[in-house]
C-alpha cells in the first residue's frame, strides 16, 4: 500500500505534568520500516473493536456542529493546505483530550495511504512499551517500542467513499474502554456522526441466515457447511477491514444459487444494508454448542438455540422441535 504522507506528532504527558504537544515539522521520509509499520498498524486497527460513521452535517441532530475536520480535509485534498498542518491541527485538538482522560501520551501517527482505487486517512495516537534488542555485538540493550496492541484512539477515513458522496459509513474510530467521555471526544474531535450499528446489523444479519437456514430445512452437515463460509468470509471481511457485502456473501453461501439468501433477505425486509460493517466480536459469539454426558453427545449451531431447540434453565433440559429425519427414522425403527 503506498504511503503517499506520513508524519508522527508527539503528545508528552510526564507524571504529573500538563500534556504538551511536540510538533514534527516534516513529513516521514519513505522507508521499508515505515511499510511494515503500516502493516501492522492495520491489522491491530482491524481487530479493534469499532463504531462506522460520517461526518456530521446539516442532516444531522441540532446543536451539533460540523466537522471542522472535514473542511481542513477538502482544503486538503485540494492543495490549499500541507499534510503537516493539516495534521498538527488535529493534534493540538487531540492533546487537550489526553490531558483530560488518559494517564500517559503518546505518538499521534498519521498516514495518508492509497491502494488501487482506494485512499484513507488514517490515525493512530499509539504508546510506548519497554522492551529488549540484541545488537551488533550481540548484547542485550534495552529498546522502547510502538505498542500496536495499546491503540487508545485511532480512526480510518476512505477518502473515496466521503468524495462519491454515495455511503454514510466512510469513517471508522476505535471505541476505547477507557470510558464514556474519552469515546464522545473523540467522536467531537472527529465530528463524527454514527451512521450503522456494526454489532446491531451483524446480529441482523446472523438472525436473518439463523431464519433461512430453518426455513430451508438443510440436513445438519449442510447447515454446519454454511454457518463456517458464513463465518469464515465474515472474519476475512473483518480482518481485511473491508464490510460484509450482502450479494457476494450469498454467492458464497450457495454457488449452485447464489441469489438464493440474498433473495431470502430482501423478501424479508430484515433492513439490511447492502453493506455491512462486520463486529468480530458479535461473529466470535456465533458457535457451535456441544456436549456429552452418560452416553448422550449433543451438538448443534448456536443458531438454533431459541428456534428449533430450547433450552429450559429451570428444569434443565434440552427441547428439540425439529429431530433430524436421519435419527427420526432410527428411533421410530426401535419403536
Amino acid at each position: 500500500m503506498p504511503i503517499l504522507n506520513a508524519i508522527v506528532h508527539r503528545i508528552e504527558k510526564p507524571d504529573g505534568a500538563a500534556a504538551r504537544l511536540l510538533a514534527a515539522e516534516q513529513p516521514l521520509p519513505p522507508s521499508d520500516a515505515l511499510d511494515a509499520l503500516l502493516e501492522g498498524l492495520n491489522k491491530a486497527y482491524h481487530a479493534k473493536s469499532k463504531a462506522w460513521g460520517h461526518f456530521r452535517d446539516a442532516d444531522d441532530a441540532e446543536g451539533a456542529a460540523p466537522s471542522s475536520l472535514a473542511g481542513e480535509l477538502a482544503d486538503y485534498l485540494a492543495e490549499r493546505r500541507d499534510f503537516v498542518a493539516l495534521t498538527r491541527a488535529i493534534a493540538e485538538r487531540l492533546a487537550p483530550l489526553v490531558e483530560a482522560h488518559l494517564p500517559l501520551g503518546g505518538d499521534l501517527l498519521c498516514l495518508d495511504t492509497r491502494f488501487s482505487d482506494a485512499r484513507f486517512l488514517t490515525l493512530a495516537l499509539l504508546h510506548h512499551r519497554e522492551g529488549f534488542a540484541v545488537d551488533d555485538t550481540l548484547r542485550v540493550t534495552p529498546a522502547r517500542q510502538l505498542n500496536l496492541a495499546q491503540m487508545s484512539l485511532a480512526a480510518r477515513l476512505d477518502l473515496a467513499q466521503w468524495q462519491a458522496g454515495d455511503s454514510r459509513q466512510y469513517l471508522s474510530w476505535t471505541r476505547d474502554r477507557g470510558g464514556k467521555a474519552l469515546a464522545e471526544g473523540f467522536a467531537d474531535l472527529l465530528g463524527a456522526a454514527e451512521g450503522v450499528d456494526a454489532s446491531g446489523e451483524t446480529r441482523t444479519l446472523l438472525k436473518a441466515f439463523s431464519d433461512y437456514v430453518e426455513r430451508e430445512d438443510l440436513p445438519e452437515e449442510a447447515s454446519r457447511e454454511k454457518t463456517e463460509a458464513l463465518i469464515e468470509y465474515a472474519s476475512d471481511q473483518a480482518s481485511r477491514g473491508e464490510p460484509i457485502t450482502l450479494e457476494e456473501l450469498s454467492e458464497v453461501l450457495d454457488e449452485q444459487q447464489p441469489k438464493a439468501f440474498y433473495d431470502h433477505i430482501r423478501n424479508a425486509d430484515y433492513g439490511l444494508s447492502p453493506a455491512i460493517p462486520p463486529d468480530r466480536k458479535t461473529l466470535n459469539q456465533f458457535k457451535r454448542f456441544a456436549g456429552r454426558a452418560g452416553g448422550v453427545s449433543i451438538s448443534f449451531d448456536s443458531h438454533l438455540l431459541g428456534s428449533s431447540v430450547e433450552y429450559d434453565e429451570e428444569h434443565d433440559r434440552l427441547i428439540i422441535k425439529q429431530v433430524p429425519k436421519q435419527l427420526k427414522a432410527q428411533l421410530k425403527g426401535e419403536g
